[in-house]
């Protein structure tokens, strides 16, 4: 292992009936990097006409949840009266503060005709601080995000500041979020000035100083240096990172500086369920959703 790369995290594959989720974040031995607690690859994925994704609603506490395509379409529903569909290159921000539930479905014109569905989903730690803050929700079209060339590569800063360059979401810790494409013989320095960083391999071939990645690895690069990135095949990579925040206590969708506040939301979606989410509870049910998914044992 170079001394430039501290780790690199391998993806676990699961299989949510013919859709694959790949996970990288939280890892046994890496919980996050940066603000991020947690990094999903959805897809790819082919639908044919008729199917397509089904998340029910479910809540979330103390971060913020990211989507980002490259592929497909998602229709998103929250209990702060949002509806969209988020399409390839732009970016759905969700801060859930206190609580928030939302759901994710294929949308009607894409789940009639069929559809090919690839993206990454990811979940940001809020600071202590913004933990109870009101649930917020931010939309950037791809034609808003910072599109620019980085010595062989392309680049879209999807969140935060990178290279000069800064993304039109509000953030609540210093971070960078970026979508790259190198092209075969690519090489570029990783010298982003945050504390922590990461660069996942979605596609493709490369090494970071010599060390080889491949399709659904992290390498999570070392504090202070300024590895070389080289593309062997043409490649799309994610890379990601920011100012540390501390430990993060995690039950299902639900993250927390202290334990007792993710008992308080388990114990809130728990009643809000059994009493069918009565106005004015912490959570509520998005409109036109009369599903949800339960709070699970463990």
């Amino acid at each position: 292992m170079s001394a430039s790369i501290e780790l690199v995290i391998s993806g676990r594959a699961r299989d949510l009936g013919g859709f694959e989720v790949r996970r990288v974040l939280p890892a046994p031995k890496r919980r996050l990097v940066g603000p991020f607690i947690f990094f999903d690859q959805m897809g790819p994925a082919q639908f044919e006409p008729g199917t397509g994704i089904d998340v029910r609603p479910h809540p979330h506490i103390g971060l913020a949840t990211v989507t980002y395509l490259f592929d497909g379409a998602l229709r998103h529903r929250d209990t702060i009266g949002v509806d969209t569909v988020i399409r390839p290159g732009e970016v759905n921000w969700m801060t859930a503060g206190y609580g928030v539930a939302h759901s994710e479905r294929t949308p009607s014109p894409e789940r009639e005709d069929g559809h090919y569905m690839f993206g990454i989903q990811t979940w940001v730690a809020l600071p202590e601080e913004h933990e109870e803050d009101a649930p917020l929700f931010e939309h950037a079209g791809a034609d808003e995000l910072p599109d620019f060339e980085r010595g062989d590569g392309r680049f879209r800063l999807i969140l935060g500041t990178a290279w000069g360059h800064t993304a039109p979401i509000r953030q609540y810790s210093p971070i960078f979020y970026l979508h790259g494409e190198l092209p075969a013989g690519a090489r570029l320095p990783l010298d982003i000035e945050h504390d922590e960083r990461a660069v996942y391999l979605v596609q493709g071939a490369m090494t970071i100083d010599g060390v080889v990645l491949k399709p659904g690895d992290m390498a999570v690069i070392a504090p202070g240096s300024a590895p070389e990135m080289e593309a062997s095949a043409d490649s799309r990579i994610m890379i990601c990172g920011g100012a540390p925040l501390g430990e993060r206590h995690i039950f299902w969708n639900f993250v927390a500086t202290r334990k007792d506040k993710i008992e308080a939301a388990k114990a809130a979606w728990q009643a809000a369920g059994e009493d069918g989410f009565p106005a004015g509870g912490r959570f509520l049910m998005p409109e036109g959703e009369t599903e949800f998914i339960p709070l699970p044992a463990e």
